[in-house]
This record gives C-alpha cells, structure tokens and sequence, in this order.
C-alpha cells in the first residue's frame, strides 16, 4: 500500500481550507503525524484522502500521458545516440 505524506500547507491546498484547519482535519481524523528532516510535519493521507489526490492528479490541466510520451521519446533518442556503433561517438576509438 502506498504512502503519501502532506505537509499542513499541501493538505490545506487539498482539502481546500487553511493549514490550521488542515492540522484540527489530520488531528480529528487520528492521522499519523511525524516531523520530517526539514522542519514541517507531514501527515500521512487515509484512503479517502489519497483518493482525492489522485483525483486532482487525473483533473489536473497538462495531460499526464502526453508528458510520459515525450519522456519516453527524449529517453529513446539520447539512448540511441550512446548505443550506436559509429567510431566517432565511441570513446577510446580512434
């Protein structure tokens, strides 16, 4: 099972409401609060909040199969510039 952890902020921004609101929500909702390296503590979202992460990640306005796309794509044409057998791309060829 995944685990996502928020910040209050992130949570405020998710739940639509201010990160003391945020902080009374994860308090009265018994979630798992632990203070992280940086300072902020994170809460731990329960199954209804992941789900409603993952929601706003599907609405969100770039289109997120597009993006995978045009990754893949730059990942096949710099990977096939290192793999090709030309001697002047290769090192130690002269």
């Amino acid at each position: 099972m995944p685990q996502i952890w928020m910040t209050y902020d992130e949570l405020a921004t998710l739940s639509g409401c201010s990160a003391a609101e945020a902080r009374m929500q994860a308090m009265h909702l018994s979630l798992d609060r632990r203070k992280s390296r940086d300072g902020n503590t994170r809460v731990k979202l329960n199954l209804a909040l992941m789900a409603r992460f993952f929601e706003t990640v599907r609405e969100a306005e770039f289109d997120l199969d597009d993006a995978i796309t045009a990754l893949r794509d730059a990942h096949r044409q710099m990977s096939g510039v290192l793999s090709t057998n030309q001697p002047s791309l290769r090192r130690g060829v002269a």
